[in-house]
């Protein structure tokens, strides 16, 4: 892949910020081995808050594989679900800015936390922002956090401030104060989730889940053919913050979530992944028209030999852009594709972790961890070699699929993958950790991140 710089200028790309050390992808790739993660922890008792897990996960520390600090929020039932920082590379342009701030939302109370991460061993709470604040703007239920070259920070919004559709997108300024929404005009767009944008090619595109309404009580089928799930992809134009066009995904597509671009800002390919159509689904720019199309290139289940949806819940692109790396919920898997030929993903790694299926061999080799759950969150170092798993997707839905959860705990497990032409992964068999037996009892394990940056948190220009 490319690793030149943008030839855009600073205010062509509305970039002031700066900060984490590195423009290009390949950069970021020099940076040391992580020492500590941010891990998001849901109570499994609803009368005790959420927290922000440090996790030591440095091999020559005393406290390796343990959780060094907890910062509880000062509310319950707040479900703590994504997170993102102040500023990361699309912020480039200036260096006296620092990845400072985590931006924190609870998926169920739509309140906002800002962190302060300048003790990186022992964050702190900066500001909170009200739900009142937030309904204001009918905005509710934060979810995916990037933060822009001006200085901005956008959230996506899955609710209105009912709790039904549509959602949106919400700016913070650099303070962390609410500006309004991203878009100014009204647009047919009905469901929200993930988004992704792309400076250099003028791109935004968006994806779907549901109306948090429909999402919070857990899964019901009748809502899939009621039509109350999407399966569609949004596509704007990032420099006018205007809507575009909308592509359905059919039933492949059915459930559209994770959703990345590859982090060249000079590719045009991404992918996202579609929870029940059980599918990798490719995005790209058509070089003879200059048109935005889709096309399935993977499934999880061709032959429908498992009897439930497979329910693909993450993905994420490794930071060299060769490989993809997905979990399925359900059928309780964590896959890597080798996607040199994004047309044509090669799978060349698997693991089982817990799920559906009954291949879940780890268990049977460690009975004496509660794996129970499945692979739902992943993130990936810089260097591509360490991936680490969870396994709580939401509560209501923990309870529905995986009701063992809220009595033993989640986990957080570590996958080593193999960066050579070969590519695979293998089970870490000793990094393991379990939330059982935590201070206020049994916890879920969310959205991963390093203080330093991972492979996405950042967008280039």
């Amino acid at each position: 892949m490319s690793a030149a710089t943008s030839t855009r200028t600073n205010e062509q790309c509305c970039n002031k910020g700066g900060g984490p050390g590195y423009s290009t992808p390949l950069e970021a790739m020099k940076g040391e081995r992580e020492k500590l993660l941010y891990v998001v922890m849901v109570s499994c008792d609803e009368t005790k808050p959420d927290y922000l897990a440090t996790i030591d996960c440095d091999e020559t520390s005393p406290t390796y594989k343990q959780v060094i600090h907890r910062l509880y929020a000062l509310h319950t039932n707040d479900e703590f679900h994504h997170f993102g920082w102040n500023v990361c590379a699309s912020c480039h342009g200036d260096n006296s800015k620092k990845r400072r701030f985590i931006i924190l939302g609870g998926l169920t109370s739509s309140r906002i936390y800002i962190v302060d991460t300048e003790q990186a061993n022992a964050p702190k709470f900066h500001k909170i922002i009200e739900p009142e604040e937030i309904k204001k703007w009918n905005f509710s239920a934060p979810h995916t956090v990037h933060c822009l070259g001006t200085g901005e920070i956008m959230i996506s919004m899955l609710g209105d401030a009912n709790g039904d559709t549509p959602g949106g997108f919400l700016l913070l300024d650099e303070n962390f104060n609410i500006t309004g929404p991203w878009n100014k005009e009204k647009t047919p767009v009905e469901f929200y989730y993930d988004y992704w944008y792309k400076p250099r090619h003028n791109i935004m595109i968006s994806s779907e889940w549901a109306a948090p309404n429909t999402f919070k009580p857990g899964f019901k089928p009748t809502d899939v053919t009621a039509k109350k799930y999407g399966q569609r992809l949004h596509f704007w134009d990032w420099d006018k913050r205007e809507y575009k066009k909308t592509i359905d995904l059919g039933e492949e597509g059915l459930v559209p979530l994770e959703l990345r671009f590859c982090h060249d800002p000079n590719n045009t390919n991404g992918f996202v992944v579609a929870a029940l159509g059980g599918s990798l689904i490719r995005f790209y720019k058509n070089e003879k028209d200059g048109e935005w199309k889709v096309e399935t290139v993977a499934q999880m289940d061709p032959d429908k030999t498992v009897s439930m949806p497979a329910v693909s819940s993450d993905m994420l692109i490794s930071l060299d852009d060769r490989f993809v790396y997905l979990c399925n919920w359900l059928h309780g898997d964590v896959r890597q594709y080798d996607v040199t030929d994004p047309s044509k993903p090669k799978l060349t790694g698997q693991v089982w972790l817990g799920g559906l299926s009954n291949k879940n061999d780890y268990k049977l080799n460690h009975p004496d961890r509660n794996v129970n759950g499945a692979p739902q969150m992943i993130q990936l170092s810089l260097d591509g070699k360490r991936l680490y798993v969870t396994n709580s997707l939401f509560s209501s839905w923990d309870d529905q699929f995986y009701p063992n959860i809220k009595t033993d705990g989640s986990y957080l497990a570590r996958i080593n993958c193999n960066t050579t032409e070969s590519g695979g992964m293998e089970l870490d068999e000793d990094f393991f950790i379990n939330f059982k037996n935590e201070p206020n009892g049994p916890a879920r394990a969310h959205e991963v991140r390093y203080p330093g940056g991972d492979c996405t948190s950042d967008i280039w220009y």
